[in-house]
């Protein structure tokens, strides 16, 4: 039955409009100036080491195709996982709006670890490095427990309510069914949750005012493949990277890709002058050739051989070879590229390089200045979305007083390079100035977990090393009479007695 796609902000209104919004962003558009604006497939297949191979004039392209499976250097990947590897998440803690600081974080923390958020934030990460924006869906199980999934821009698409930069005003997931082949669609409005299926597995969307071959998809405890939305708003929460840049998002290597290209085209030219002309070629000048009287070829009368002299008859014919081509300047030229790259993404030096010698560790950690910076900024922006997910999660749980918790705030680990000795001076001279000791645990990189249970342990040790009451005084002369029996070596005095 055809879906009515006409009247603005019905379902088929916004299925069609998401729809084309999803689809349209995965592949490659230009804007107004005529510059090419890469689409998800795109920056995907960079991050994967497949840019398109460059052309040579005079080479076959699929002899070129060849020599990249061994010229190929993906830098772009770590472009993106320098940053990605210092984004961590070690958990949450709430200002005291809740019932109390600590039971809030450790609520938090569980929802956390139920829904596999360790390893799974990190999959938010780095997919809002390389896709421009991931995002977070918030639901509630059968069991009344939130659940918490990772989502890719490639299936999910979320339009802002007009004039707003933070409110949803519908949410759409789209993907293929593996088990029937059809392609399924999930619509969420802040009052409303619907679902759609269609049997084309390449669905397409446009000014149409109907959708043919869509379907309400029958549910059960459903009305004609839609519910309420017990959240009452689009359970969807954007991380978008870079948003100075762009509004829907700036994928970290998305502003290299051109020097990508470029290292490319000249690790190419490096390959092709290496088989062409790195090695001296020979020549015989006045030497008459034989031809094969059966093909009529040429017969070639010396074969390169370390341990044969090549020599002839003829007093006229003259040997000598041509110069090797020098191989030093296209290899300076990569390293050009390389440091465009390094400086243009902030990726240290020593990162790119893979040596370092005697370099000093205020040095690299000046190099590093750059990468920490902008990982600080993107500390800030995922980490308002962790918090706002969180919080969602929060009211999927029935905890209302939570949900409205807005001093919640996510704990990273530190995305600067310290050592051990650096760690521990610090946290002498914080002691030393009055900072509380879960503060200095945590600056030290202990996750809210770990912190918990070393407060158990430094409480059980205390007690362990409590003082014990002085002995009574008869038991401290039967001590002085033992010490008389024994022979006196050095002082006669009695320490006890002084």
């Amino acid at each position: 039955m055809p879906i009515d796609a006409s009247k603005v902000e019905s379902p088929g209104w916004w299925l069609q409009r998401l729809g084309k919004k999803l689809l349209d962003e995965r592949g490659d558009t230009f804007d107004g100036d005529g510059e090419l604006v890469p689409g998800l497939d795109r920056l995907q297949r960079y991050v994967e080491g497949k840019a398109p191979l460059p052309t040579l004039p005079g080479l076959d392209p699929n002899e070129v195709a060849a020599w990249m499976k061994d010229a190929r250097t993906n830098w772009t990947r770590l472009v993106v996982d320098s940053p990605a590897e210092r984004l961590r998440v070690t958990g949450f803690r709430s200002g005291g709006t809740a019932r109390s600081t600590s039971v809030a974080d450790e609520e938090a923390n569980r929802i956390w670890r139920e829904n596999g958020m360790v390893a799974d934030s990190r999959l938010v990460h780095y997919g809002a490095l390389t896709q421009r924006r991931a995002f977070v869906l918030v639901e509630r199980d059968a069991a009344g427990r939130p659940v918490m999934t990772h989502e890719t821009p490639r299936q999910v698409a979320v339009e802002r309510a007009q004039g707003s930069r933070r409110e949803l005003a519908a949410g759409l997931k789209l993907w293929r069914d593996d088990w029937t082949g059809d392609t399924r669609a999930t619509l969420w409005t802040p009052e409303t949750i619907y679902e759609f299926v269609t049997k084309s597995q390449a669905p397409a969307f446009g000014g149409r005012a109907t959708l043919r071959g869509w379907d309400a998809l029958a549910l059960p405890n459903a009305d004609d493949g839609q519910r309420p939305n017990l959240l009452k708003e689009v359970p969807l929460v954007p991380f978008v990277n870079r948003r100075q840049i762009s509004p829907e998002g700036f994928a970290e290597h998305e502003d290299i890709l051109s020097i990508q290209n470029r290292i490319n085209l000249k690790l190419i030219m490096l390959v092709a002058a290496a088989k062409y002309g790195a090695f001296r070629q020979r020549y015989a000048a006045g030497l008459e050739v034989d031809e094969d009287p059966v093909t009529g070829k040429a017969i070639e009368p010396f074969r390169l051989d370390i341990q044969k002299l090549w020599t002839t008859a003829d007093p006229e014919v003259r040997f000598g070879e041509f110069s090797s081509t020098d191989l030093a300047p296209y290899v300076r030229s990569v390293e050009s590229a390389v440091q465009d790259l390094a400086a243009i993404s902030k990726t240290p030096p020593h990162y790119i390089i893979g040596a370092v010698v005697n370099v000093s560790g205020d040095a690299l950690k000046a190099a590093e200045t750059g990468l920490v910076a902008k990982v600080l900024d993107q500390c800030d922006d995922f980490g308002e979305s962790w918090q706002r997910s969180m919080r969602l999660a929060f009211k999927a749980a029935g905890d209302e007083e939570r949900a409205k918790d807005y001093t919640l705030e996510t704990v990273w680990r530190d995305p600067e390079s310290r050592t051990v000795s650096e760690l521990a001076d610090a946290a002498v001279k914080k002691q030393a100035a009055g900072v509380p000791w879960r503060q200095r645990m945590e600056d030290l990189g202990y996750t809210p977990a770990q912190i918990d249970r070393m407060e158990v342990d430094r409480a059980q040790d205390a007690m362990n090393a409590a003082p014990q009451e002085p002995p009574r005084p008869d038991e401290l002369q039967a001590r002085r009479d033992q010490r008389d029996t024994r022979p006196v070596i050095g002082r006669a005095s009695d320490p006890d007695a002084a």
